[in-house]
């Protein structure tokens, strides 16, 4: 599916870093603010055990995991919204992203300056949401500028109730708050609004780059992070951007579980980054398992059996005739397609079956 997340950040944050671990990437990193002119881009497979514990009952010749594309978007500056940096650039890339990881600088480091001269990663969020806010008031006020002219000119009465629905925004992103905090009803919202590509409105999660000492239970910066931000109802994380670019390096297995258990860590910590990412992202898994291989299929969630056949390819959607279904749990407890069929664990599914997270399915069409 082309659905896209984007990490954002001040510069100097290490967000380049984790997303180089995230994307096995090999982006530029520098210690100069506004030193990156555009966007990385890269692919990232989304962690699933589920996948090997299939494979260990199919015993397939490879195993497929289901992929997201992460886009690692230029350092922000105070003034993005104005220019500033590579301000509207930046800006302009934050809109073709679906949602995104704002990543904050929560370690010290002499070496690498900051560019608002201290640490204060609060105040960091507070100015970057500042700056979407911004570029989204902008955005809303055209928008309202051409209704109103639509309006005068020829009474056009939809016009007149977008202006209404329009300047709810204007009073929340006018006292700091963010498009995601109006709520609307969902038809008004995607007939004025959608089109806008609004920035504060991307659901968002915050993950606080701590020293390699902090990465199992953060540190000062990262709890003020959590406190300022734990009536947002968002996900924060704490990830040891350093650290995990050690163990990224690292190609044996074994070597990175050793790592990993010296670190304190029983994963490493863009794992629960990517999984955070792809739930925000509204998505979720089912998988196909044979002898070529065991793939994890990405759906949004409350997708039906045709449209995630169609997922696999539109021929498969066309010819729909019924989905064979088994669930994670029945497949893992019972060991094999035979015993769930046995025990009346495999499931004939038609047009209308909404997909589970962890479906095993086996499609029958015919085109």
């Amino acid at each position: 599916m082309s659905l896209r997340c984007g990490i954002i950040g001040l510069t100097n944050t290490g967000k380049t870093t984790i997303f180089n671990c995230i994307s096995k990437s090999k982006a530029e990193i520098t210690n100069f603010a506004f030193s990156a002119t555009k966007s990385n881009i890269g692919m990232i497979d989304v962690p699933d055990r589920r996948l090997y514990e299939i494979d260990k009952y199919i015993h397939s010749a490879k195993i497929v995991p289901a992929t997201v594309e992460i886009v690692d978007l230029p350092g922000l500056a105070k003034g993005a919204s104005k220019g500033e940096g590579v301000g509207n650039k930046f800006l302009a890339d934050v809109q073709q992203t679906d949602a995104l990881i704002h990543v904050l600088r929560c370690f010290d480091d002499t070496n690498l300056p900051h560019v608002e001269g201290s640490i204060d990663p609060v105040r960091d969020v507070e100015l970057v949401d500042f700056e979407l806010q911004v570029r989204d008031l902008e955005l809303v006020e055209r928008k309202i500028q051409r209704l109103e002219k639509a309006a005068k000119s020829a009474g056009d009465k939809d016009a007149k109730l977008g202006v209404d629905v329009l300047n709810q925004y204007v009073d929340v992103l006018s006292n700091f708050g963010n498009a995601r905090d109006v709520i609307i009803d969902k038809e008004l919202h995607d007939k004025y609004v959608r089109d806008m590509l609004l920035l504060t409105e991307k659901p968002m999660i915050y993950v606080c780059n701590v020293d390699d000492a902090s990465a199992v239970s953060g540190n000062k910066y990262s709890k003020a992070v959590a406190d300022s931000l734990n009536s947002k109802g968002v996900q924060v994380l704490v990830v040891a951007g350093k650290l995990e670019a050690e163990i990224a390096e690292l190609e044996d297995d074994a070597d990175k579980a050793l790592f990993l258990e010296d670190a304190g860590l029983s994963e490493p910590g863009v794992d629960r980054v990517i999984r955070a990412a792809y739930d925000m992202l509204n998505l979720q898994s089912f998988f196909t398992a044979g002898p070529k291989e065991v793939k994890a299929w990405t759906i949004t969630k409350g997708m039906t059996a045709p449209q995630a056949a169609g997922v696999i390819h539109s021929d498969i959607e066309r010819g729909f005739i019924r989905a064979e279904v088994m669930h994670y749990d029945d497949f893992i407890t019972l060991k094999s397609e035979n015993a769930c069929k046995e025990k009346g664990k495999l499931f004939i599914e038609g047009k209308t079956y909404v997909m589970n997270d962890g479906d095993i399915i086996h499609i029958r069409f015919n085109v």
